[in-house]
């Protein structure tokens, strides 16, 4: 099994919260895969700080509305 990444986030609720965005439209919209979309939802894969930015503006939310740093994953 996969190690989990300390990086967080709300990407599954907010892609619901904005008319039930697929991980596919996601992955369009920012130029990756739906794979990686599936694993960075999955903490699996920690995005780069401007992967990060793209997602936050696709949503129009602040970058920390979207991701958080959980320092107790991975002890």
């Amino acid at each position: 099994m996969a190690k989990r990444t300390k990086v967080t986030n709300n990407i599954r609720a907010l892609r619901f919260a904005n008319g039930e965005m697929t991980q596919a439209q996601l992955a369009d919209r920012i130029d990756v895969t739906r794979q990686t979309v599936i694993a960075i939802e999955q903490g699996r894969y920690s995005p780069s700080l401007e992967m990060a930015f793209q997602i936050a503006r696709v949503f129009k939310v602040p970058l920390d509305e979207v991701f958080g740093y959980d320092e107790s994953i991975g002890d």
